[in-house]
Formats: structure tokens, sequence, C-alpha cells
């Protein structure tokens, strides 16, 4: 499995030909999975990565550091014109410039990204925060361990579920 981290506006020739409408198939053809990771933790993003490249997916990490650089990366704006649509999204509540609650609602109001799956990873585990996430249709609420051994389990399981379990439908 590969990890490879590439901030939103960096060019990755290899990652060109991925299809931005179709999610999910170039696991037929042993291209990687994209994942996006929102996370302005340094930490945090590390442990995330370091969680993926264990486990059993070849994947491209791409790391969006505030919620503003996520969705220029999704839209393909500013210096993002080549960047793939992600199979997946973690994403943390706790973000700069615009909170993970707002790009959420965004990516779920939005019919060409609606249907790619979010994953809120954060640390927040107060009842409002979930809740708005569901009402704002995230795919699952996950709160980090505190321990890097536990917090690295579950990024494993969230990429076992989402990635080898999960048949996800084609984008439209």
């Amino acid at each position: 499995m590969t990890v490879s981290t590439h901030k939103p506006g960096r060019a990755d020739e290899s990652l060109n030909d991925c299809s931005w409408n179709n999610p999910m198939t170039n696991t037929l053809h042993g291209e990687p999975i994209q994942i996006l990771l929102v996370e302005d933790s340094p930490d945090d993003a590390y442990m995330t990565m370091a969680g993926l490249r264990e486990g059993k997916i070849h994947n491209h990490v791409h790391l969006a550091e505030d919620g503003v650089e996520a969705l220029q990366f999704l839209r393909r704006e500013e210096k993002n014109g080549q960047a793939p649509r992600p199979d997946l999204i973690l994403l943390d509540l706790s973000l700069p410039r615009l909170s993970g609650m707002e790009v959420l609602a965004e990516i779920k109001q939005d019919p060409d990204l609606r249907r790619i799956p979010v994953v809120i990873m954060t640390s927040s585990s107060r009842d409002e925060d979930v809740l708005k996430a569901y009402h704002h249709h995230a795919n699952c609420y996950v709160t980090k361990p505190v321990d890097g051994d536990k917090f690295i389990g579950a990024v494993r399981k969230i990429e076992d579920f989402w990635l080898t379990v999960v048949k996800l439908p084609r984008a439209a």
C-alpha cells in the first residue's frame, strides 16, 4: 500500500487519469483509492496517515489543512484543476477559515459531491455536534481516541469498513 500526501494545488501526473465521476471503480484497475484528509492538526494528520499506511488498501491521501482548501480541492478551483475525485473524505470539525460542519453542509448540498462518503473524525463527543453532523448527512461520526495506538486502530477500522466492506454507488 502506498500513502502519498498531496497538498491541494500540487499536480501529480499519476493521478490525472482518475475519473471524477466514477468513485471506487479505480480499485478494479489496481489504481489507488483517493482519500481527502481535511485536518489542521499536524499530529492528527500524521497519525491518520500512519494508520492508512499500515492498512490493506493502496491509497493516495490528499491533505487539506482548512475548510477553504478542502472545498477548492473538491471543486477543482485555484491550483486544483487536476485534482482527482476523492473516494472518501475524512473530515475534522475544528478547522480554520471554514469549519468542518460548514464544509460538510457544502459537500452534501452539491449534486456533484454529495455521494462521496464523509467520515467525521473529531475530538468532540458532544451530542449537539453528533446530531448536527448527521443532520448535514455525514456518513458516520468517529470521536478520535486520545491514545495513539487506539487512534491508528480506529483509522484502520474506518479504512476496512469504507474501502473493503461497503459497496458505493456510482456518482451521477
